[in-house]
């Protein structure tokens, strides 16, 4: 099983860091999956009644990542945090993306709770996942762009396991080798906050929604935190 590492130089940049890796084990992605299409709907519902609207950049939980990514030379109005690009995106359009039930389900709550999500089929990870500073030599191939080959700068904060790069700017997008599809039966969730102190219950309320979700799907889910104070978790 691989382990999740936190790199004590990026822990050292972002102290209060605090991250929920959500495991699920032989998911199923091609059944109905009613409570998440639930949730989305209720969301979307919400919205058209002007009863909640998602978190923008004025809201610190967003925020909180812009000036994470400015930190590491990246303009977050350019390339945005995975949920506030979201979150934009249903603002304008009143919906969200339906894309795989798993996929899904961590979309809609990274939406509700203004935090960043993302996920790997472990089946196609190698070696551990560590999440680390770019040195500039890494390769990366974006999630639905299979021919397509870019290169962190230098200082970026990535996740990357012993082949190449699985996300880039922290949490702006995933890579296309290990995306979540409806064949995909071990996986991995991950929703992150830079705030603990402040919002260390907000992301453990969302890591347990995202079980909700997955459980009546998966033979077993576990949830497991990484942190400067315990920043390796073997899945």
């Amino acid at each position: 099983m691989p382990a999740f590492r936190l790199t004590s130089a990026v822990a050292d940049a972002f102290p209060d860091t605090l991250i929920a890796l959500v495991t699920a084990t032989g998911l199923r992605g091609r059944e109905s999956w009613p409570h998440t299409a639930a949730a989305l709907e209720e969301l979307e519902q919400q919205l058209a009644d002007g009863n909640w609207r998602p978190a923008d950049e004025t809201d610190p939980r967003i925020d909180a990542w812009h000036a994470a990514y400015r930190s590491f030379g990246t303009n977050p109005r350019r390339i945005r945090p995975s949920v506030d690009a979201l979150g934009r995106r249903l603002a304008k359009k009143g919906t969200l993306p339906r894309i795989t039930p798993a996929v899904d389900a961590y979309n809609a709550v990274s939406v509700r709770h203004g935090l960043p999500a993302g996920a790997f089929d472990l089946d196609h990870v190698t070696g551990d996942v560590v999440i680390r500073h770019a040195d500039g030599t890494e390769s990366f191939t974006p999630l639905g762009e299979p021919d397509t080959v870019e290169h962190p700068k230098p200082g970026e904060i990535i996740y990357a396991d012993t082949t190449d790069v699985l996300t880039r700017h922290w949490n702006h997008r995933d890579a296309h080798r290990t995306r979540v599809t409806e064949d995909s039966t071990h996986v991995t969730f991950v929703l992150e906050t830079l705030h603990a102190t402040r919002d260390g219950q907000l992301l453990t309320t969302a890591a347990e929604e995202l079980q909700t979700l997955l459980t009546p799907h998966a033979e077993r889910t576990a949830v497991h935190y990484l942190s400067p104070a315990d920043p390796q978790v073997t899945v």
